[in-house]
């Protein structure tokens, strides 16, 4: 309740005055303190986002909206407003590093939750081109029999149809599949798409691509998932399978625990934890 509070009373009065009296000790408004006081990545980034979601100054709060082609036009405009002269070459191109990250991870949002509201469809040629793809990386040596065949449940689908089990995550679920060759991929589908839906994932995007978030990076963030996954199962020594929600919820913990430092890394090759 407290935190809440001051929260708002923050927000709403002194954040203002704050601004206000930092201005006048620095000569420099708030982006201008931002971008040029922190390193590149997502504590930058998230800083300037932040910064133009809350300024009541329609140019700036809309900046965080723009699209890719209209990033460079938004940089000008936003340094019109504050009155910050062209040719700082240095604000520019850190605010515009900035707004193509929050840009990009706009988009990729869309187009991960574009593909997960894309039903699997057993009358779709390409989602069962896709489903036997899967079959042959995971099972090179034994040919399916049947297309509806319990074999499917020793790759760790549920039953003797795959299509029931990707209702949740649609065709997200077999895309994700196919790329990693996971078995229990569809709830880690679940978790990278959770974690990419509620902002989580900004701080290790933002450290990892200087631009556009894209596709590729969302399907690599998910191999991340997969293969440390596979660790923490081991280490923790389940007693069986019947207790995989407890431990992939715990696991789930442990990643959003590494997320919230700003300076994370999660990638199969190079991992930065708090």
């Amino acid at each position: 309740m407290w935190g809440r509070l001051w929260g708002f009373l923050y927000a709403k009065y002194f954040r203002f005055w704050l601004k206000w009296v930092l201005r006048l000790l620095t000569g420099k408004c708030e982006l201008q303190r931002v971008l040029g006081g922190a390193a590149a990545g997502a504590r930058r980034t998230l800083s300037v986002e932040h910064s133009l979601e809350s300024s009541k100054n329609k140019v700036l709060r809309n900046a965080v909206h723009v699209e890719e082609a209209e990033v460079e036009k938004c940089v000008r405009d936003v340094m019109k407003e504050k009155r910050i002269e062209q040719r700082d070459t240095g604000f520019k191109a850190n605010l515009h590093i900035s707004l193509l990250q929050i840009s990009g991870y706009k988009k990729l949002y869309l187009n991960v939750e574009n593909l997960r509201k894309v039903p699997y469809d057993s009358e779709n040629e390409e989602h069962e081109e896709q489903l036997i793809e899967l079959w042959n990386l995971l099972m090179p040596h034994e040919n399916l029999k049947a297309r509806i065949s319990k074999q499917w449940c020793d790759i760790g689908f549920q039953g003797d149809d795959p299509k029931t089990d990707f209702r949740g995550m649609g065709l997200l679920g077999l895309v994700n599949l196919v790329y990693s060759y996971a078995i229990v991929g569809i709830n880690l589908t679940e978790m990278a798409y959770s974690l990419l839906k509620n902002g989580a994932l900004k701080s290790h995007l933002y450290n990892v691509v200087a631009g556009l978030p894209q596709m590729e990076h969302f399907h690599q963030f998910y191999c991340y998932l997969v293969y440390e996954f596979d660790k923490f199962w081991f280490e923790e020594e389940p007693e069986s399978i019947m207790h995989f929600n407890q431990y992939r919820e715990k696991f789930h913990e442990k990643v959003k625990g590494l997320l919230l430092d700003c300076n994370v890394i999660l990638t199969l090759q190079n991992t930065t934890k708090p």
